[in-house]
């Protein structure tokens, strides 16, 4: 055999080994080990109380401690975070939150770290300003509170607490309530005083003792004015005391010349009334009386706006009034709507009767215009319950909310208001709207937002004023720095809002004069300014559309109130609990390398060697695919160039 044909007969074997081979595709087994550290999560506080307690070079001490140690950082992969109201993972200590939340820094971490082995170790004061007590916080993992700060009981006087209702009415009198405490054990004497400028109001010498050692004062101060006057509540401080900041505390009340009455119409009872009188009456200028149409109707001068729920031929004589006094309404309907009386009698609009009823989650609309509306996270809320069918209305109206069944957003109103001739109406389309302010409450730890939201309804139908192109949402006076936010909106000469349009605010400080201009961001629909760093003081503004020249001004009042200065010493006692509670251990910033000894020994932080099984099938290795592309090609070549092919 000439050595051509034994090359030939070599490349065409190895050809056929090779797809025999890969036609019984063999697979091989690789067993990869890799040792996995656990981690250590460094979680500091960045509030101004650190700075407060003079406590910031410790808090920088330790973390850099934490940094450097070889020891620590070859048995853990440490990771490290700060927290004020927030939590961010990030290398930078400011110390400038003004508010601290300890408990959602916990759930934020149970969030990211749950299924890890992972320890915290807590760098704080442990005192917190909102949120749920963090000593009963669920936490997955054993948490090592550094204790910044002493235990060493300093003589103290301060304002715990100061109650005061937001809006008071001309010529009345109204609360306040306020809860003085003294640290020490010694007799003092000292005194309580409220002043409105340099004028004082209120006067009151108190004592305190070792066992007597707080003071509950409930007072009324005269409403004498329109507008927002504020006041400095004092205690005054002893000579010795260390922190005088507490002393004093800030407190503003708007007074108004009326009260707006709301009549809530229904022929029986169910949980949205309630609903509506609480998130009604969460603002202290209205007033919400349920009643039935009867009586509604013996006391019709008495109020300013009425809300029909689920109305049925009872409510005759009370739309015949709506009808003549042309006045704002406000109608729910249900599944015990009348809507053949309603469809006879009613205001702008009509269903179709069908008969039958569904279940319609809400959507917003994003482009609804009418006012300023936050969203809540509507899609999340449980459905109302509706009456099916096609809703007509005959005058300009705007849908904020949309019906949604289950995934499909449709085009049908759940919520709407509509103006025609000087009357303004709000139609919900479901009954069982007590269930969104749980909700509400559910997402966000209050009823607040859910109550501002059911407001604006009624101040947009409280309102006589004609719809503005510009349109301002703001408090009066905010009695915490750290959100301060203006809203506006614009809307074209068709009275469509305009994102297209430049808002700039310009501000001028009432007591020193000075002026700053400030861009608004638009933020879905609506344009915001920030104003949460502007110093405590009183502050006129001007908000001025740019491109189409018009403006509109206002005022607001900042108040002089720190809450995160108000402490003297750190919270030892909670952070110690909180150390047992999660199976943790604490220690002072004095002797925090004591945590050292006891995070390397604990055997439940050992590192875990994980092992990763890899099945490969030969037909994936590609090389032998190449091979065989290779043998073939070089055959083929070979027998073209002698020319037996």
């Amino acid at each position: 055999m000439s050595k051509q044909h034994m090359l030939f007969a070599f490349l065409r074997f190895l050809s056929i080994f090779l797809v025999l081979l890969l036609l019984i595709n063999p697979k091989f087994e690789q067993l990869n080990t890799v040792t996995e550290k656990p981690k250590l999560l460094v979680v500091t506080d960045n509030s101004e109380s650190v700075v407060h307690l003079e406590q910031d070079a410790n808090a920088r001490k330790v973390r850099s401690f934490f940094k450097t140690d070889t020891d620590l950082n070859a048995s853990f992969d440490i990771q490290y975070y700060t927290f004020g109201n927030v939590l961010q993972q990030n290398d930078s200590l400011t110390f400038s939150s003004k508010q601290t939340d300890i408990s959602k820094a916990f759930s934020d971490l149970n969030t990211i770290h749950g299924q890890d082995v992972a320890p915290i170790v807590l760098i704080t004061d442990g005192n917190q300003t909102f949120g749920d007590d963090y000593t009963f916080t669920t936490v997955k993992q054993p948490v090592y509170p550094i204790i910044l700060g002493d235990t060493t009981t300093y003589l103290d006087l301060h304002i715990k607490q100061l109650q005061v209702n937001k809006y008071a009415y001309l010529n009345n009198k109204f609360p306040v309530e306020t809860i003085l405490v003294y640290t020490g054990n010694r007799p003092v004497t000292s005194t309580f005083t409220v002043k409105s400028g340099s004028h004082i109001v209120f006067s009151k010498t108190v004592q305190f003792s070792k066992h007597n050692n707080s003071e509950v004062l409930q007072f009324t101060l005269p409403a004498s004015r329109v507008g927002v006057t504020t006041y400095e509540a004092e205690l005054a401080p002893l000579p010795q005391e260390r922190n005088t900041i507490n002393n004093r505390k800030s407190f503003a009340v708007e007074v108004i010349d009326e009260q707006m009455n709301v009549a809530l119409v229904s022929n029986f009872y169910h949980p949205d009334l309630g609903m509506f009188k609480k998130s009604i009456e969460s603002n202290k200028q209205r007033s919400a009386h349920i009643l039935k149409p009867r009586e509604y109707l013996s006391k019709i001068n008495d109020f300013q706006l009425v809300m029909l729920y689920q109305p049925n031929n009872q409510f005759k004589g009370v739309l015949d009034d709506i009808k003549k006094t042309n006045k704002h309404v406000f109608v729910v309907s249900g599944s015990q709507t009348d809507w053949h009386f309603l469809n006879q009698n009613g205001l702008h609009f009509k269903h179709d009767i069908s008969g039958q009823t569904e279940w319609y989650q809400p959507a917003l609309n994003s482009n609804f215009s009418t006012f300023i509306v936050d969203d809540l996270d509507f899609e999340s809320f449980p459905p109302l319950e509706s009456a099916f069918g096609e809703l007509t209305v005959d005058v300009p109206y705007e849908t904020l909310l949309y019906k949604k069944l289950g995934n499909a957003v449709t085009e049908q109103s759940l919520l709407l208001t509509l103006e025609e001739d000087g009357q303004r109406e709000v139609l919900l389309l479901g009954e069982n709207i007590w269930q969104w302010r749980a909700e509400s409450f559910l997402n966000t730890n209050d009823f607040q937002a859910f109550d501002n939201f059911i407001g604006k309804l009624v101040q947009y139908l409280a309102s006589t004023q004609r719809k503005s192109r510009l349109v301002l949402d703001y408090e009066s006076f905010y009695e915490d720095v750290s959100n301060v936010v203006v809203k506006a909106q614009y809307f074209n000469k068709n009275y469509e809002f305009d994102a297209s349009e430049s808002l700039q605010l310009t501000l001028t400080n009432k007591v020193d004069g000075t002026t700053v201009t400030l861009p608004f961001v638009l933020k879905n629909t609506n344009y915001q300014v920030d104003l949460s760093h502007l110093p405590a003081s009183e502050y006129d503004f001007t908000v001025k559309a740019l491109h189409a020249n018009i403006s509109k001004s206002g005022s607001l009042t900042i108040l002089d109130f720190n809450i995160e200065q108000q402490f003297l010493n750190a919270n030892v006692t909670k952070l110690q609990q909180l150390a047992t509670n999660t199976n943790g251990m604490s220690a002072y910033v004095s002797d925090y390398t004591a945590l050292k000894e006891n995070l390397l020994k604990d055997q439940r932080y050992k590192p875990i060697l994980k092992s990763t099984k890899i099945t490969q099938a030969l037909i994936d290795w590609k090389y032998l695919l190449g091979l065989l592309v290779l043998t073939l090609s070089a055959e083929w070549f070979l027998r073209k160039y002698y020319g037996l092919i």
